[in-house]
């Protein structure tokens, strides 16, 4: 159903940084740069038929984070989840939540980890099923 997800960056390149480590451990290779005529930059991590995308905010204004909203990324397994919120926090992310681990919910058992980006973002590990 998606095609994408961009969110914006108040420090675009300690932002990529972040991602590139975090999202390296889902196999993620180092994403593609793209700079328009007018200097924004943006970066595109492409894997697995998704695109995740920071930017600087075309505006001019300072990047928020949305109240509310959760970007999850789909893990192999529940020590993948943990790896990721592992890495998240050794770059500069802020764990929330409970801790990483498997849940009951409506929708079955799923490993889950929860965290913030350094620009607030609220990012998500999660395998479905135990």
């Amino acid at each position: 159903m998606l095609n994408h997800v961009m969110i914006g960056c108040n420090d675009i390149e300690k932002s990529k940084d972040f991602y590139a480590a975090v999202l390296g451990v889902l196999g993620c290779p180092e994403p593609m740069r793209n700079e328009d005529a007018s200097g924004n930059v943006r970066y595109f991590f492409i894997h697995d038929g998704s695109v995740f995308a920071l930017t600087q905010p075309i505006d001019g204004s300072a990047a928020t984070s949305a109240n509310g909203s959760t970007i999850g990324f789909r893990c192999a397994s529940g020590e993948q989840v943990k790896e990721l919120h592992d890495v998240a926090i050794a770059n500069g992310g802020t764990s929330i939540e409970d801790a990483p681990g498997i849940r009951e919910g409506s929708m079955g058992p799923m490993h889950l980890s929860y965290f913030r980006d350094l620009d607030g973002h609220k990012i998500c590990g999660i395998k479905q099923g135990a």
